[in-house]
C-alpha cells in the first residue's frame, strides 16, 4: 500500500482553517472610529504609505473616470485605511502622512456579479476609506526598493514606449507594479497569456536557472548563495505578492533538497510552501492571484509528466520507443499549458465566468518567445539602473521580441469567440465540476472512476446551461451621493436586454460585468432613462446592439413605441412620463423610474396595470401612493431603496435594499 505523505493532508487542515477564519479587524482598525456606524466621520489618521496612488477607475468604486482621483492604502498604528484623493496628489510609497477628512465604511457590492469596494479591500486588511480633505507629508523616509522598481518601469517605457516597455518591465517586476495600458491588459487576458505578465515561477525559474548554470563550476556553498541572492533579488524587485512568495519557497525548498543530494517530491514542496504561506497569512486565501498560482502549480506538478507521456504516444513521429521531433518537442510544450489550463478552469469560471477558448495555442506559440524575453529583460535591468545610457540600444533586439508576442497576443484577442462567455456558475456547481476534473485528470485512477467523473461533469455542464438560458429579471439598485442608480436585466433563451436610470461610465461598466458574469456576450438592446447624456456612448454600444438614450439629444420613446428583440421588448406607455411595460417571454412588467411615472400610472394615461403584471418603482413611495398602490395595484410590486419606515411591506412586495439587488424567474 503506497505510503501517504503527512505533507498535503497538513495543508488540506490548513486550508480548512484559513478557511473557516473570517476576515475581520483588529481592536485598534480605523473602523472604531466609526463607533459601529457607517458614517462619514470626520477623523484625523497618521501613518505609512503602503504603495504609490493608483487611479481610481475600478468598476466598483464610486469615483467616475475622468476626475483625476486616486486611492492609495495608509497603515495606521492599528490598522489600514484607503485614502481617496481627489484630486490626486503626487505621493510615493513608505512616506509618512497625517491626513484629515472623512472616515466611512466601504460600500458592498449590491450583487455577487459585482466587485465591490468592501470585498476588494477586506482582502487587502483594510474596512474603512477616507475621503481626504487635507494631508501633510510628515516625512520621506529613504525607499530605495520602491525606488529602484519605480527607476527600471521608467527606463524601459522611456525606451520603448508604453507598450514595449511596459512589456519588458513587467517581465521583471510583475504586472502589480507596472503602468501598463488598460488595452494591454486585457488582450493578454482574453489570449491566456496573463501569467506573462505577473510575477510567478515561470520568471523565477528561468532566472534561478540561468544563475545556477553560470556557478555550475562553483562549490555547494557559492551555489546556494548565489542561488538565494538570485531569490531575495526577484522577491525584492517583484514584492511580496501571494505568486511570488510561492515560487520563492518553493524554489529555496527545492533548492535545499538538491544542493544536499536529497530528493524532494513536487507535491510535498508546493503543500509544505502552501501551508507556511496560509499559516503566515490567511487572508491570502481569498487573493484570486494566489488561488490561480496555486492550481496552475499544482496541475503542473501532478498532471503535466503523465499528460506529456500520454501525448507523446498518441502523436505522429515514430514508435513509441523513438520519439521524434514532434514528441520531443511538442508534447512537453502541450502538456504544459494544458495542465495549467485544466487545474485553473474552475476558478476561471468562478470569478470571471469567461474562458480564453485559444489559451493553448497561444502559449504554444508564446513558449519560444517568453524564455529569451524574461532572461534578456532580467539583464537589462541591470543595464537600466548601472548604465542607463546604453539601454536604449542594447533593448533594439529585445524590442523586436516583445513587438512579436504583443502581436501574438492582439491577434489571439481579436479572433471570433476568444474569450467564452460560460457564464459564473454557482460555488455548488463549481465544486462539481472541480472533483470532475480531477477524477479525469489525476494519473492511477482505475476506468470507472474516470467513467464517473465524465458523467458528473456532463451533469454539470447541462445543469449550467439550463441556467443561463431559463428566463430571468435582475434588479440591481445602488444609492449615491448624487441620483440612485439602477440597472433592470432581462434575459430570455440565453440573451439579455438593459434598462438603466443611469448612463454613467460605472452604470456601463457594472451592466458589462453583469453581462459576463451571466454567460450573455452581448445586449440585444439597452434603454438608458438618464436625461444626461452618457460620457463615454462608445462603452454603451459595446455592451449593446441597440442603444436608445434619452440624454443623446433624441426624443423618449414615444407611447405605442417598442425597443424589442425576440421574446423581450420594452414599450412606452406615456407622451408624459417615463411609464414603460416591459415584455420578457409571457411575463410582463410595468416600469415606473419617477413618480412622474406613478402620477401618469394614477391618471391613467399609461394605462393602468393588467392583472398578469408586476410593478417596479424606481423610488420608495409615499404614504398615500402606497395606499393608491394597494388599491388599484398587482400583487408584486419591486421598490427600488430601503423599506420604507413604518409597517411591515404587503405580501408580494419587497424592496431592494440601499445597495441590493431582486430577482425573479
Amino acid at each position: 500500500m503506497p505510503r501517504l505523505s503527512p505533507l498535503p493532508l497538513l495543508l488540506l487542515v490548513v486550508l480548512l482553517q484559513a478557511q473557516l477564519r473570517p476576515l475581520q479587524p483588529g481592536a485598534s482598525d480605523p473602523l472604531r472610529l466609526l463607533a459601529g456606524q457607517d458614517g462619514p466621520r470626520p477623523v484625523l489618521l497618521q501613518g505609512r504609505l503602503m504603495g504609490d496612488p493608483i487611479a481610481a477607475v475600478s468598476p466598483a468604486d464610486a469615483r467616475p473616470e475622468g476626475t483625476g482621483s486616486c486611492r492609495v492604502l495608509l497603515q495606521t498604528a492599528g490598522g489600514r485605511s484607503e485614502l481617496v484623493l481627489d484630486p490626486c496628489l503626487s505621493l510615493q510609497e513608505g512616506w509618512h502622512v497625517r491626513v484629515s477628512g472623512l472616515l466611512r465604511r466601504p460600500r458592498p457590492a449590491p450583487h455577487p456579479l459585482l466587485a465591490g469596494p468592501a470585498e476588494r479591500l477586506a482582502r487587502q486588511g483594510s474596512w474603512t476609506r477616507l475621503s481626504v480633505q487635507r494631508l501633510e507629508v510628515l516625512d520621506r523616509p529613504a525607499t530605495p526598493i520602491a525606488d529602484l522598481r519605480r527607476s527600471i518601469a521608467a527606463r524601459f517605457v522611456a525606451a520603448a514606449g508604453p507598450e514595449r516597455g511596459g512589456l519588458l518591465a513587467a517581465l521583471v517586476l510583475g504586472s502589480a507594479v507596472v503602468p501598463l495600458p488598460a488595452d494591454l491588459r486585457a488582450d493578454f487576458r482574453a489570449a491566456g497569456l496573463s501569467h506573462a505578465l505577473a510575477a510567478s515561477g515561470f520568471h523565477l525559474s528561468v532566472l534561478l536557472g540561468a544563475v545556477l548554470a553560470l556557478g555550475r563550476s562553483l562549490g555547494r556553498p557559492l551555489r546556494l548563495a548565489l542561488g538565494g541572492a538570485a531569490m531575495g533579488l526577484f522577491l525584492l524587485l517583484a514584492g511580496a505578492q501571494p505568486s511570488v512568495v510561492r515560487a520563492v519557497l518553493m524554489g529555496a525548498i527545492a533548492l535545499l533538497l538538491l544542493e544536499t543530494g536529497r530528493r524532494g517530491r513536487p507535491l510535498g514542496i508546493l503543500s509544505l510552501s502552501l501551508a507556511g504561506m496560509l499559516l503566515l497569512r490567511p487572508a491570502w486565501l481569498h487573493d484570486v492571484g494566489f488561488q490561480l498560482s496555486a492550481a496552475a502549480t499544482a496541475g503542473l506538478v501532478l498532471t503535466a509528466r503523465p499528460l506529456e507521456q500520454a501525448l507523446a504516444r498518441r502523436l505522429p513521429g515514430g514508435p513509441p520507443d523513438a520519439p521524434g521531433w514532434w514528441r520531443g518537442w511538442l508534447a512537453p510544450a502541450l502538456a504544459v499549458p494544458v495542465a495549467a489550463s485544466l487545474w485553473t478552469l474552475p476558478l476561471q469560471l468562478l470569478h470571471f465566468g469567461v474562458v480564453p477558448l485559444y489559451a493553448v495555442p497561444a502559449n504554444l506559440l508564446a513558449a519560444p518567445l517568453l524564455t529569451p524575453l524574461t532572461l534578456g529583460a532580467m539583464a537589462l535591468a541591470g543595464a537600466a539602473v548601472l548604465v542607463p545610457p546604453l539601454l536604449a540600444p542594447l533593448l533594439a533586439p529585445l524590442g523586436w521580441l516583445a513587438g512579436g508576442l504583443l502581436g501574438l497576443a492582439h491577434a489571439v484577442a481579436g479572433l471570433p469567440l476568444a474569450q467564452w462567455q460560460s457564464g459564473r456558475p454557482l460555488p455548488l456547481l463549481v465544486l462539481a465540476f472541480a472533483l470532475a476534473l480531477l477524477g479525469l485528470v489525476l494519473p492511477g485512477l482505475d476506468r470507472h472512476l474516470r467513467l464517473l467523473a465524465a458523467s458528473l461533469a456532463a451533469a454539470v455542464l447541462a445543469l449550467h446551461l439550463v441556467l443561463l438560458t431559463g428566463d430571468q429579471l435582475l434588479l440591481v439598485h445602488q444609492d449615491g451621493a448624487g441620483a440612485a442608480r439602477d440597472l433592470l436585466l432581462a434575459r430570455h433563451r440565453g440573451r439579455a436586454a438593459l434598462v438603466s436610470s443611469r448612463a454613467d461610465g460605472l452604470s456601463c461598466r457594472q451592466a458589462g460585468q453583469l453581462a459576463q458574469g451571466l454567460g450573455v456576450e452581448r445586449f440585444d438592446w439597452a434603454l438608458l432613462l438618464d436625461p444626461v447624456a452618457a460620457a463615454d456612448p462608445d462603452c454603451w454600444r459595446r455592451q449593446a446592439g441597440r442603444v436608445v438614450a434619452y440624454g443623446a439629444g433624441g426624443a423618449p420613446l414615444a407611447a405605442g413605441q417598442r425597443l424589442e428583440s425576440r421574446g423581450l421588448a420594452v414599450e412606452a406607455l406615456a407622451m408624459d412620463s417615463h411609464a414603460l411595460r416591459l415584455h420578457l417571454g409571457p411575463w410582463r412588467w410595468q416600469l415606473l423610474p419617477d413618480r412622474q411615472s406613478l402620477v401618469s400610472w394614477r391618471s391613467g394615461t399609461s394605462r393602468g396595470v393588467r392583472g398578469d403584471e408586476a410593478l417596479w418603482l424606481g423610488f420608495v413611495p409615499r404614504a398615500a401612493e402606497r395606499r393608491a398602490l394597494l388599491a388599484h395595484g398587482p400583487r408584486q410590486v419591486w421598490l427600488s431603496g430601503a423599506e420604507p419606515a413604518g409597517p411591515p411591506l404587503p405580501h408580494g412586495w419587497r424592496a431592494s435594499g440601499p445597495s441590493g439587488a431582486l430577482t425573479a424567474p
